[in-house]
């Protein structure tokens, strides 16, 4: 296994063909893997982080209403402290393709899916300029499959967007490598700007970047490289910093929520409660207005007095910090341990989705209901768990055993045709606690599930009655069950109201075609699991050690470094450090190129040898 040192005279039109062949099989791979997660959880992802997606989308009906002047005006609703939550690039992307497309979430689903797609084809780009073709074939390969990917590029949020500037930074400094143009480190900046205007996790990438520019070029004057690469990235984010500036009279580069955040990650790692840190932004917000005596400040996190009580809280995280240093680089070390850990998400069905509407089902007859009684006449419900009829000769109240995860209450086996689309219908109140609701098989297949929990910010007697949809398709005529279950519920022993449960039936499913492809990525998909990646990603790094290759070192880790150093400090979700997971595939693409190359050689041997 070597570097690719060579001129662009060595590069054959063949293949570049080749190339060119392989980088649109990979995005077209890509795309079709997220339009099928798409299908899969399309009526589902509207109720993945639910508050921030209206956050997003209201700063892009501001943006819609007032324009650029808006942004820019200090008495406009734009400068009300709360719209500084988050960076306002996806709240201007979504303004933009609602006044292209109308207001569409789909239409800002497939955006997000196509750039997602070529995220896949940059990171195949980035590999074959360090390594063999086989390597970068495989890491694009295992980009445009992976679960991961697919899943978070359909959610409403921009953090699979935020991955490809970043990645397009990296390869323009792989590029630099053979022929080092100042105009690729500025590039390099500027992509990763823009990044930073859709989240602000990489604000400091572009030192990280600048650093190992600095490592690669040993010339005379290769400070110019580093230095082009931070002026590009200022360039891009200085015009918000002077905005935020104008329009709050203060001194907010980005956004506001590292305070937020940083308390936030310390309590998810306070098991005992030591430092007395809320967990959740409502807790927080809570208990700043009993500190402060403000009843105002528990309606919002950063208005009013957004800045200051981020000043307060960051101020109160690094006191913790400088009085527990040990135990705070112990929480750095698991947390980027966990950053090399694959999410687990959902893979592709193998079984076409839902293809109906689910508007206006309450105008069709129901081919299946059940009534309190009933429901508790005919269900199998656990030993330890209590199901009673309430007074009101409605509801059913139940209360899970203290076991974390087990099913509570089955119902009676319901009739359901084949190739058919259905739906049932759940009015629940949860009361205490968290479950999940699940549309089972007779051999125990989950068709169809969905988790409710209290709602933090209304007291249980206060909580509404929600109605919680289940589509699903059966593949043969048979017999569902409902099944309630424990769902590691804090405090143990949920209790749910469950109302009258009705099952509708949508007619006859459509796309069944799919099924085919779907049976190739899902078993693809299964493969994508912490114990089969990560071994062989670090097989790759020895490997690349072991053969010296530096260049391709540096600029494979620099990304994963950055977020083990600077991600681990505060709260962290899988969907903040997708980008690393584009290089533990580089990675893995490395050791099977290597033992690709090793087995064709050991067969050439042979073959000589006969």
């Amino acid at each position: 296994m070597s570097l690719h040192h060579r001129h662009s005279s060595d590069v054959s039109s063949p293949l570049l063909r080749i190339r060119v062949i392989l980088a649109i099989t990979i995005f077209l791979l890509a795309f079709g893997v997220r339009l099928l997660s798409w299908h899969d959880t399309r009526l589902e992802v509207g109720k993945v982080q639910t508050v921030v997606s209206a956050d997003y989308k209201h700063v892009a009906q501001l943006l819609r209403q007032g324009g650029i002047a808006s942004f820019l005006s200090s008495t406009s609703p734009l400068s009300d402290l709360n719209t500084l939550g988050h960076p306002p690039g996806y709240s201007i992307l979504i303004a933009i393709v609602y006044s292209v497309f109308g207001e569409s979430d789909t239409a800002v689903q497939l955006v997000q899916i196509i750039c997602d797609a070529l995220a896949a084809v940059v990171i195949f780009f980035i590999v074959a300029e360090l390594l063999p073709f086989s390597a970068a074939a495989v890491a694009g390969m295992l980009a445009a499959l992976s679960p991961q990917f697919a899943w978070n590029s359909v959610l409403l949020l921009p953090d699979s967007l935020a991955v490809l500037p970043i990645l397009l930074a990296v390869y323009c400094v792989a590029r630099a490598i053979k022929n080092p143009r100042l105009l690729n480190f500025v590039a390099a900046g500027v992509l990763l700007g823009i990044s930073c205007w859709l989240r602000a996790n990489a604000m400091l990438l572009t030192f990280f970047i600048a650093a190992a520019v600095l490592l690669l070029f040993k010339s005379e004057r290769r400070w110019r490289f580093p230095l082009a690469v931070v002026c590009g990235t200022l360039l891009i984010i200085l015009p918000l910093t002077i905005r935020n500036a104008i329009v709050f009279h203060r001194f907010i580069p980005l956004s506001l929520g590292a305070g937020q955040t940083l308390l936030e990650g310390i309590a998810d790692y306070d098991h005992e409660g030591r430092f007395n840190i809320p967990k959740t932004d409502m807790g927080i917000m809570k208990q700043e207005a009993e500190m402060f005596q403000r009843p105002d400040y528990y309606s919002t996190l950063f208005n009013p007095d957004g800045v200051e009580r981020e000043r307060a809280r960051l101020a109160r995280g690094f006191t913790v910090i400088r009085s527990h240093p040990f135990w705070f680089a112990g929480v750095m070390s698991r947390r980027a341990a966990s950053m090399v850990r694959l999410e687990r998400s959902r893979l592709v069905s193998g079984d076409p989705p839902v293809s109906h509407s689910l508007d206006g089902i309450d105008k069709l007859d129901p081919t299946w209901t059940t009534r309190t009684d009933e429901l508790l006449k005919s269900a199998v419900v656990s030993l330890r768990t209590s199901a009673i009829s309430l007074p009101d000769g409605v509801n059913v109240l139940l209360t899970g055993d203290s076991e974390k995860y087990g099913e509570q209450l089955l119902s009676s086996p319901i009739p359901v045709k084949q190739n058919n689309d259905y739906v049932f219908t759940i009015p629940v109140k949860i009361e205490r606690g968290r479950m999940r609701i699940s549309v089972k098989s007779a051999s125990g297949k989950t068709y169809s599930s969905s988790i409710v929990e209290t709602v933090e910010t209304r007291p249980p007697d206060d909580a509404p009655m929600n109605e919680i949809q289940l589509p699903f398709v059966v593949t043969s005529d048979e017999q569902v069950r409902l099944a309630f279950s424990n769902e590691a519920s804090t405090p143990p022993n949920p209790v749910a109201q469950i109302g009258p449960i009705r099952l509708f039936e949508l007619g006859p499913s459509r796309f069944l075609w799919t099924r085919y492809p779907r049976f190739l990525v899902h078993g693809a998909q299964k493969i994508f699991l912490t114990a089969v990646i990560l071994p062989l990603a670090i097989i790759g790094l020895i490997l690349l050690v072991i053969k010296k290759h530096w260049p391709a070192l540096i600029i494979l880790l620099v990304v994963p470094a950055y977020f083990f150093c600077v991600q681990s400090i505060v709260h962290t979700e899988y969907r903040y450090v997708l980008a690393v997971d584009y290089f533990l595939f580089a990675l893995v693409g490395a050791t099977v190129a290597c033992v690709g190359n090793l087995s064709l050689s050991l067969w050439e041997r042979v073959r000589v040898r006969a």
